[in-house]
């Protein structure tokens, strides 16, 4: 992007915090590579969108999408809980994974909380707010203000501010700051494309960190949030947290170079680059998925009981880790048929039973499972 200043360091007496440039202003693309990579974002993002219009019940696959979204944006924030644990019951997972296992849930709901209320909220400041406060509900961060732009100055890196990597802007800042991401988000007088500004955006709130906590899970929630809004994505069926965490340092170093190095484009380029992987990752996930569902309800045509066991398999696609009384729940049927309709169903190889951890046993649609893990 031309001609382009991140900000400046302002001396705040014993430290230095970073200020930000605003955002709300005209942007000129002036590298081809970053127009040609945009162009074939574009693209697979269509081909990933398009999937929407033709699978049946799509909101059931979507759910693996958030899950596995939820469980990749907490684990660059240090939890462990894997996608097999998130769709266990609380009194399920060990004691000392809890507090991993809520934050986990509280993503899935902030999300699906957030799509929802883009049919009567915008994306805005106070959607913002609202994800946040969803998402530290009763975990470790809620005692740092859920739901509120902070009070105090806080950092990146290190113990203190005296050893900091990155000082975020003062706070008495962060209202204007943040406005201003509103006001670029929603400015149609700037021809800049809705991928270079989401772009942009993730990069100035990670920038600004305006909560004490939760920061990085916001920010890259608000990449869905802005593409479904903007129509980019008929339903939110793409997440970059997968692909920040497998490049994790690249991640960090390249919004440090932005800031240290006024050089916005390699991000940019980093961005779309995620976009296109993602996409393409996902299409060929839904594809598998559709062959899935097709060999999985031929075999079902062939058991016994095939009307109740084709609603049990139709409901694994959006929970894939049941126990007895789900499957009993779900079947309406006897405690003695529920049974032999779980070992028709492990017979089939559809389900397997895990390891036995002591309480209810569960069972895994195996083969669903591992195209997300």
């Amino acid at each position: 992007m031309k001609n382009f200043i991140s900000g400046k360091l302002l001396n705040q007496g014993t430290y230095n915090s970073f200020q930000p440039e605003k955002i709300d202003k005209e942007w000129i693309l002036d590298d081809m590579q970053l127009i040609q990579l945009l162009s074939e974002a574009d693209r697979e993002l269509g081909k990933l969108d398009s999937f929407s219009d033709f699978i049946p019940d799509i909101d059931l696959f979507i759910r693996m999408h958030v899950v596995k979204e939820a469980t990749q944006s907490s684990r660059i924030e240090g939890t462990r809980t894997n996608i097999e644990e998130a769709f266990k019951e609380i009194d399920e997972i060990n004691d000392e994974r809890r507090h991993d296992w809520e934050e986990v849930q509280n993503y899935v709901t902030a999300l699906n909380q957030a799509i929802d209320r883009l049919d009567t909220l915008p994306f805005s400041t106070r959607l913002i707010k609202e994800t946040h406060e969803t998402l530290l509900q009763g975990v470790r961060g809620k005692h740092k203000l859920p739901g509120k732009f902070r009070t105090s100055q806080n950092w990146i890196g290190g113990a203190s501010l005296k050893d900091a990597t990155f000082i975020s802007p003062s706070f008495d800042t962060v209202n204007e700051l943040m406005s201003d991401i509103e006001k670029f988000a929603h400015n149609d007088m700037i021809p800049c494309p809705d991928l270079i500004k989401i772009a942009i955006i993730h990069y100035q709130f990670e920038t600004i960190h305006p909560f004490l906590d939760g920061n990085g899970r916001v920010g890259r929630l608000l990449i869905t949030l802005y593409l479904v809004e903007k129509g980019l994505l008929k339903r939110p069926v793409l997440y970059l947290s997968d692909y920040f965490e497998k490049h994790r340092m690249l991640y960090y170093d390249n919004l440090t170079r932005v800031r240290r190095d006024n050089d916005l484009n390699q991000w940019l380029k980093f961005f779309l680059v995620g976009i296109i992987e993602t996409a393409k990752n996902s299409s060929t996930t839904f594809d598998k998925i559709i062959k899935l569902k097709n060999r999985i309800d031929e075999k079902v045509l062939s058991l016994p009981r095939s009307k109740v066991i084709y609603k049990i398999t139709n409901k694994l696609f959006s929970n894939p880790v049941v126990n007895f009384e789900m499957i009993s729940e779900i079947s309406g049927v006897s405690a003695p048929t529920a049974y032999k309709i779980i070992k028709d169903l492990i017979g089939a190889g559809i389900i397997k039973e895990l390891e036995n951890n002591g309480k209810s046993k569960l069972y895994r649609f195996d083969e669903y499972l591992s195209l997300f893990e």
